[in-house]
């Protein structure tokens, strides 16, 4: 199976979670700022927090460019201090797109001072957890 691991962060958040996912995987990470291309990858996950409750500009342009030739399915991982919603806008996007959202893995990220510490290790675990399921169906 083809793996695709991106992510957006902000904060650094995405990406400590993305870096234990590849590795676990063994995959390396794609920052969608740097507008990685990807073909024939059977699964994706996108890994990206929320900012007043809405994905980051760049990731949201990022998955309007994604095709189902690109990529069959997606697993979202979502963090945010309010730990509310997920990425909706994401996914929206992707299934406007044809694109298969499988399911939705979220942690509590920080904002400032609030949840400072978030997402903890315990919350990356589980989020590489989650990804360790979703790549072995």
């Amino acid at each position: 199976m083809k793996i695709a691991i991106l992510y957006r962060s902000m904060t650094g958040h995405s990406k400590k979670i993305a870096r234990a996912i590849g590795a676990e995987l063994n995959v390396e990470p794609l920052n969608v700022k740097k507008k990685p291309l990807i073909d024939g990858a059977d699964l994706a996950f996108i890994i990206g927090g929320l900012y007043s409750g809405k994905s980051l500009p760049e990731m949201t342009q990022y998955v309007k460019s994604l095709t189902p030739q690109m990529v069959k399915q997606v697993a979202l991982i979502t963090s945010s201090a309010q730990n509310k919603t997920g990425q909706d806008q994401v996914r929206a996007i992707l299934e406007s797109n044809q694109i298969k959202v499988i399911d939705e893995y979220r942690c509590i990220g920080n904002f400032l001072f609030i949840k400072m510490g978030r997402p903890n290790k315990k919350e990356i675990v589980g989020a590489v957890k989650f990804a360790k399921g979703i790549a072995g169906r």
